[in-house]
């Protein structure tokens, strides 16, 4: 398995914790690369998530469906130097942590490339990695942070301060995904984000690369 030592999940573990060969060569054993065709459902809602990827290539996006039919995307999944712990990683993590049918479905939006690790990896590493604990505490700091910021965002700023804030804090999200998902993201119909984007008259600054991943910061960014 030396190969597959220094792979990307490897790579964003050793930015936040000490990963040695011992604990690298158990995780490259445990884990499984996968790829999914465009259009393909990686999890649909009802079912009970058994499976955490990590996307390695190509896009992604998890999100609900209203009363109504409607869905409504919770979050963008790709992999660049724009990418944090909320793109990378795609699950829906009620329904893995408590083994019940989820609420979220997540769909592939290219061809992806993905690792993939369940519960039995879980159980293991907890037992076997001292270190694994420590990552999955930033992990879940992480979610939990990211969740109150997308939660609140949704409840309390029309579709106008949610673009703004798009603009402001996730720009690169503009060049990579397409006007359909972008408003999905939003909350609003395609429509209703041309509309937006007209009365503003703005142009998105691509997202700027940044090399501080040593920690998960506090807004999840």
């Amino acid at each position: 398995m030396s190969e597959c030592i220094y792979n990307p999940l490897l790579d964003y573990m050793r930015r936040l914790v000490e990963i040695d060969d011992a604990a690298a060569e158990f995780i490259a054993a445990k884990t499984k690369l996968v790829s999914v065709a465009k259009g393909s459902m990686l999890f649909n809602s009802k079912e009970t998530a058994r499976h955490i990827y990590f996307i390695v290539s190509g896009k992604a996006r998890s999100y609900y469906t209203d009363y109504s039919g409607k869905t409504i995307t919770w979050m963008f999944h790709y992999n660049s130097c724009t990418s944090n712990t909320k793109n990378l990683f795609l699950v829906d993590y009620k329904s893995f942590l408590t083994h019940t049918p989820g609420t979220m479905s997540i769909e592939a939006l290219t061809d992806v490339t993905l690792i993939q690790f369940g519960h039995k990896f879980f159980e293991q590493a907890y037992v076997e990695l001292p270190q694994f604990e420590q990552f999955m505490r930033m992990l879940n700091e992480s979610a939990f942070i990211v969740t109150y910021d997308r939660v609140y965002t949704l409840l309390t700023m029309n579709a106008t301060d949610r673009y703004l804030k798009v603009l402001s804090e996730e720009p690169h999200l503009i060049q990579l995904f397409s006007n359909y998902y972008l408003a999905s993201y939003l909350g609003v119909a395609p429509q209703s984000l041309s509309r937006i984007r007209a009365g503003l008259n703005t142009v998105a600054e691509p997202g700027k690369c940044t090399s501080d991943l040593k920690t998960v910061s506090a807004d999840g960014k």
